[in-house]
């Protein structure tokens, strides 16, 4: 077949976190769909059609534009951070799976984006330098016991945490429920973060402790890092601590 679909990460914000790969694909692709302020982020052009939908529409957008290319069109489907971790690459694929035998014919490729926790995890130091664990919090997908469960497994694992998803206006309890789990089998010192809008202009970071965290200060843009029982502080004069979880389990400051 003659059409082509990429699907494509556009990292968390800035343009210089944007891959020369993902760049690339942009400038060839005839269309572009994704979640309506992902494609407010594609500089327009005469060539291109853009496809804006809501965000709860992931399998009809991605079934779309199997569809368009198809048809020959060169179509790409974005996402924000990475489309692998929570995102469209999962919608695509299913979409291929349940749609006609003829699409998987298609060139479909998946183009790897800086994903939230990354960028977060950067920004923080090495939040995530030994084993962790990332979960979404919302239950739109899948029931909130199974969320709890997987959660209560993480933290009896002691893997450090990225916690995507975390409230909504929709969904404001998550993140409260998840913190009472977290304080029920974590210290009370244990560093945790909120790391909002990172790279774009509204960034935030909010560093504290399990103890003393807000977990209301959270919504969609944030993402929220919890500490292991390795992760520690390094203090800096006149700056925010850097955050360490060692690679060596039994490392010692």
């Amino acid at each position: 077949m003659s059409g082509a679909l990429y699907v494509i990460g556009l990292g968390p914000g800035p343009a210089d976190w944007l891959t020369p790969e993902a760049s690339e694909a942009l400038e060839r692709v005839t269309d572009v769909f994704g979640y309506g302020p992902y494609v407010e982020r594609i500089a327009p052009r005469p060539d291109l059609t853009l496809h804006a939908s809501d965000n709860r529409v992931e399998l009809d957008r991605a079934s779309a534009a199997l569809a368009l290319a198809a048809s020959g069109r060169r179509v790409g489907v974005v996402s924000g951070g990475d489309p692998g971790v929570f995102a469209m690459a999962a919608a695509v694929m299913e979409a291929l799976e349940r749609g006609p035998d003829t699409w998987r014919g298609l060139d479909v490729a998946v183009l790897p984006g800086v994903s939230a926790m990354q960028a977060a995890a950067a920004r923080l130091g090495a939040p995530l330098g030994g084993d962790f664990c990332v979960m979404s919090l919302s239950d739109n997908l899948k029931p909130w016991a199974l969320i709890e469960r997987r959660l209560i497994a993480a933290c009896d694992g002691d893997f450090a945490l990225a916690l995507y998803n975390p409230a909504s206006r929709a969904r404001p309890q998550p993140i409260h429920d998840a913190f009472r789990i977290l304080r029920e089998r974590r210290p009370a010192e244990t560093p945790a973060a909120f790391a909002r809008a990172i790279g774009r202009a509204d960034e935030a970071i909010t560093l504290t402790t399990l103890a003393e965290a807000d977990p209301g200060i959270a919504d969609m843009s944030t993402l929220v890092l919890i500490g292991a029982s390795t992760t520690r502080l390094i203090a800096r004069p006149g700056q925010r601590p850097f955050v360490l979880t060692p690679r060596s389990y039994e490392a010692a400051p």
